[in-house]
């Protein structure tokens, strides 16, 4: 299969997860899944969007009320119908690629054999075990989910040898290389500009080595690590002496694991604890007993043809005495009576929130059984949320008549938290920030749960971006028909189907400072909470802001390929998002781009920043300069010389055809590939020394030689048609694509004549770069009253001409924005021996794509659900709430109590983050309040001197300054006329920082929100 065989459009995102050789493996693999309730679905849904080969969705029970709870795509007139025929056409359209059936009959060995992956769902013991056995001889991978209620379990048998290729799927390792000593073994030496991530008994290769050019050539070098910045490997004495240069990078090992199959694995996971994947770590044992209690659970059912009643007494100590024949025949001494108990108590239900996070973990897993990628589960995986109960002083009012089944979609959720939690959350009103990946997932579990689906109750959801095709590998809400629609919209459209009961309304707006009049003081003070399934950390941290200043809980979730993490903001209990940490992506050093490239990353920016500044920017300037009488006065206050320049060259030579474009890109070819690089060679020859005797070119700096244009080299010529066409798009000219030709033209293409100058300084360091800036304002000046000159007399084709700015567009591949790119970024890598990256990898890194697939985020979603329930509930124990980090790729799983607010003192007084002092200017219609009065108010109700006030960085008031006349104005005024800006029509609310006589050493304080409309 080749590449271009994989629908690249669809799976782009999915694609730099798992790879084009991870995605044909899958697209040859059949795949059963057994059971077609909430959990079997959820792992169907997933595992179609995946892209696998064929999916067969087997089930021979009937649809019914409890079903409803979980199962999406059952309708209440699906009841009594078989659940995998009811299931079967939604499935399909969730993947064109994919080959979806459903089967009514029971499973047999003939019909096993069409498989190589099978799933099974609420099946059996008995079943498990000859389905299991069965599939181990016969080398087809087995896994095994469960959920009951608030617990869950997963298990996986990959046979006797299943080979892992990549065990987490992240990048090999590189490092520069500074030095290879000549002895045995022989150290290298890396660069400080950070410390390698090596470790002992990796293989790695090398490249670009000169001198010691025999490593070029050797297979992979097993190494040991010495430090942070070195490693040793094999005998380099008899090679040649290392001169500079050179890159080494890991080599990915593959590995073969043994899997026991499911009959012994159920004795031995009691007494080697290897074979059980922890979560909760501070559920170790619990864990350990919820393995007797499923197996109890299967016995149950067995002897009684059903599952425990819900908070039935009876049938719990039943239970809990066959778990304990299980745990004392293992000679288990840690068995916890009333863990299992509670497990009985809630064994019948059946909720959304659990299969979403089980079903994506088991997804996940099937797709490593199909590709061999990521380490797979070894071999038991337990589960629990038995804190979302309620507290021990309420779990009274949760008795067997309060959690029986009411012929109702939710019996399966009233099943554990009964009829009186159902009320309750269905009057919740949310507001959901996000309808993409993770708002689609946590949309259908909105509506599975009842959330907003009452009288009273309601979801807001805004995004503001539209449906593309490579959206719908894992917002599965949306279907093709949908691309072009609003994804609000089309979400909030597709869990109406769902829960018809569901009270939603769908907003296109950006939480941001410019949509509060939108989202007011009023509109927060009217939410129970907000859920954030946003993309980028600046949202995050604004909507946290409005979360901690409207003091409404706030459930956080992302992903990133088959990593997730989870949060929840309580207020008065957690800490919150917090700022942006600065431990993010750091910046590119600007003289790193633009002369001393090291790393492919490097090359994309640089040519990324070239089309922003070639066929945008200059665009875009252009038609400022034509429209805007203020844009000169503007961009010279600035010193942008440099713009005004590029608008001059813009305008004066703009090209008249398609013959001159191709012309333009063929100067700019020889510009940027071979004059550039021939004047910094000339300002830093090879040879060169600094003033210390060290090699300039050593290290992260590598010694680049210019290119000569050759039009039989397709990247030459990849180059000058992407950006001949996007030059005649800025200025409305027809491009081609005929490159004979394109050639023909270039025959006849004179080149300007270039000998490098030695007047040209080059700055080494960015500080170097601002300083050379400094130097040349006079001259700049100067510059500025010749553009001047120039501009005013350049004649214009008409008094209407404008440019076309391009807005970078990465997914549309006939538009030439990522053939340039590619071809931009590894023309600059060949001039400094940079190994070249294909389309795939450059996409990822230039267009900054976010990796993504569905499985971890429907993971995420359930384990953010199961805190709202916690929300909804209304509980203050900090026990009982989790934030959580996965991922999936190598069964990292860690959930953990969330931090606490910290907290600070004013005045001999303990305050958090959660605090402040409230004002309303306002009160009964009367006059807003004076400054005077906001000071008094302060002292009477918190007993608190106000010696200054603050307003973002305006000093309001302050006791030191003679601002007397300041206590008389109102402080709406006040902040106006300091502040010299009118407050928005919209504003509700100042946020002002005070400062106190009683302790005026404090570092923080309380902020005083003042309400003034």
């Amino acid at each position: 299969m080749e590449q271009t065989d994989i629908d690249e459009g669809l799976y782009s995102r999915q694609l730099y997860v798992l790879g084009h050789d991870a995605m044909r493996s899958m697209g040859k693999t059949n795949v059963l899944i057994s059971g077609m309730k909430g959990l079997g679905v959820e792992v169907a849904k997933n595992v179609v969007l995946a892209g696998v080969g064929s999916v067969t969705i087997q089930d021979q029970g009937s649809a019914e009320w409890t079903d409803l709870s979980s199962q999406f795509y059952l309708r209440e007139s699906d009841l009594g119908e078989n659940r995998a025929l009811c299931s079967e056409k939604a499935l399909a359209r969730l993947n064109s690629h994919v080959r979806v059936s459903a089967c009514t009959e029971a499973l047999n060995q003939d019909f096993l054999r069409n498989f190589q992956v099978v799933v099974l769902t609420d099946s059996s013991l008995e079943e498990q075990r000859w389905v299991g056995a069965f599939c181990h001889t016969n080398n087809i991978r087995f896994i095994v989910a469960d959920t009951k209620g608030l617990c869950g379990q997963l298990f996986c048998d990959f046979g006797e040898a299943f080979e892992v290729r990549d065990s987490d799927g992240e990048s090999p390792h590189s490092a520069m290389i500074t030095h290879i000593s000549k002895e045995n073994p022989g150290i290298v030496s890396c660069t400080d500009e950070q410390a390698h991530e090596f470790t002992d008994g990796m293989q790695v290769t090398f490249s670009g080595v000169q001198g010691m050019t025999e490593l070029n050539s050797c297979g992979p070098i097993e190494i040991k690590r010495i430090g942070s910045y070195s490693f040793s490997i094999c005998d380099t004495s008899h090679f040649s002496e290392y001169e500079k240069a050179g890159v080494v990078t890991e080599v990915k090992q593959s590995k073969t694991l043994s899997f026991l199959p499911l009959d012994a694995a159920l004795e031995e996971v009691v007494r080697d604890l290897d074979l059980l994947v922890l979560n909760d770590y501070g559920k170790v044992e619990k864990h350990q007993n919820l393995h007797f209690g499923f197996r109890a659970l299967h016995e149950f059912k067995q002897k009684h043809g059903r599952l425990p009643k819900p908070r039935n007494q009876t049938d719990a100590e039943l239970l809990v005495a066959m778990a304990k024949q299980f745990s004392t025949a293992a000679n288990f001494d840690k068995f916890d009576e009333d863990f299992v108990r509670k497990l009985s108590l809630v064994a019948a239900g059946d909720l959304a929130p659990v299969n979403a996070f089980i079903g994506g973990l088991a997804a996940q897993e099937v797709m490593k059984a199909c590709t061999g990628k990521f380490t797979p589960l070894k071999q038991w995986f337990y589960f629990d949320a038995l804190e979302c109960l309620p507290d021990q002083e309420d779990s009274g009012l949760l008795t067997e008549e309060a959690c029986a089944p009411r012929s109702s979609r939710y019996d399966g959720q009233v099943a554990v938290f009964g009829a009186d939690f159902q009320e309750k959350i269905k009057k919740q009103r949310y507001f959901l920030v996000g309808a993409g990946a993770i708002g689609c997932e946590l949309l259908k579990n909105f509506a599975l749960i009842g959330l907003g689906a009452g009288e009273g109750g309601h979801i807001t959801v805004t995004d503001m971006d539209s449906i593309e095709r490579s959206n719908l590998n894992r917002q599965f809400l949306f279907r093709s028909e949908d691309i072009g629609r609003q994804k609000s919209e089309a979400a909030a459209e597709a869990v109406k189907k769902m829960n018809p009961s569901v009270n939603i309304s769908a907003h296109q707006n950006r939480v941001c400072p410019e949509s509060e009049g939108i989202y007011t003081h009023q509109f927060y003070s009217g939410l129970d909470g907000v859920a954030a399934a946003l993309d980028n950390v600046d949202a995050r941290v604004y909507l946290d802001g409005r979360c901690v200043q409207y003091q409404r809980p706030m459930l956080e979730g992302g992903t990133l390929g088959s990593k997730g993490h989870t949060l929840v903001v309580v207020p008065h209990l957690t800490e919150s998002y917090g700022p942006a940490s600065s431990s993010g992506q750091k910046a590119i050093p600007l003289c790193t781009l633009k002369h001393f490239p090291h790393r492919i990353e490097h090359t994309l920016q640089w040519a990324r920043d070239q089309f922003e500044g070639l066929f945008k920017h200059s665009a875009e300037n252009v038609n400022q300069y034509l429209s805007d009488p203020e844009f000169w006065a503007r961009t010279v206050a600035r010193g942008e010389v440099e713009v005004l320049e590029g608008v001059y060259a813009s305008l004066k030579d703009r090209p008249l055809d398609w013959t001159e474009c191709v012309a333009w890109a063929r100067i700019q070819w020889e510009s940027l590939y071979n004059n550039h690089i021939a004047q910094l060679l000339h300002c830093f020859p090879p040879n060169h020394v600094t003033s210390s005797g060290l090699p300039f070119w050593m290290g992260a700096k590598r010694c680049p030689h210019p290119l000569t244009f050759d039009p039989a080299n397709t990247t030459h010529m990849d180059f000058v048609v992407a950006a001949a066409n996007l030059y005649g798009q800025i200025y409305g000219i027809e491009g081609s694509r005929d490159r004979e030709g394109i050639q023909k033209i270039l025959n006849g293409v004179r080149l300007p004549e270039f000998a490098p100058k030695s007047s040209v300084k080059i700055a080494v360091t960015d500080e170097e770069l601002a300083e050379s800036k400094e130097e040349r304002k006079e001259e700049d000046k100067a510059k500025l009253e010749e553009l001047k000159q120039k501009l005013s007399r350049l004649q214009l084709p008409s008094q209407n001409f404008r440019m076309v700015p391009l807005e970078f567009e990465k997914d549309d591949d006939s538009n030439f924005h990522m053939d340039y790119i590619v071809a931009a970024s590894n023309l600059r890598a060949e001039n400094y021996d940079i190994p070249a990256a294909d389309r795939h990898k450059s996409k990822l890194i230039a267009g900054r794509i976010i990796p993504a697939i569905a499985t971890t985020t429907a993971a995420v979603a359930g384990l953010m659900c199961l805190e709202l329930y916690k929300l909804v509930q209304g509980h203050r124990r900090i026990s009982s709430f989790r934030v959580a980090y996965v991922n999936m790729a190598v069964q990292y799983y860690v959930l953990s109590q969330p931090g606490r607010a910290p907290t600070f003192t004013v005045a001999g007084k303990q305050f958090s983050l959660w605090d402040e002092f409230l004002v309303r200017g306002r009160e009964d219609g009367r006059e807003e309040m004076t400054v005077e009065k906001l000071l008094k108010h302060i002292k009477d109700h918190h007993s608190l001197t106000v010696t200054g006030l603050y307003y973002g960085p305006a000093v309001l008031y302050a006791d030191y300054c003679d601002h007397a006349d300041r206590l008389k104005q109102r402080v709406s005024d006040l902040v106006r006329a300091v502040t010299k800006t009118e407050l928005p029509a919209q504003q509700q609310m100042l946020e002002m920082i005070p400062s106190f006589a009683e302790d005026e050493d404090c570092e923080k304080v309380p902020p005083i929100r003042y309400l003034f409309r």
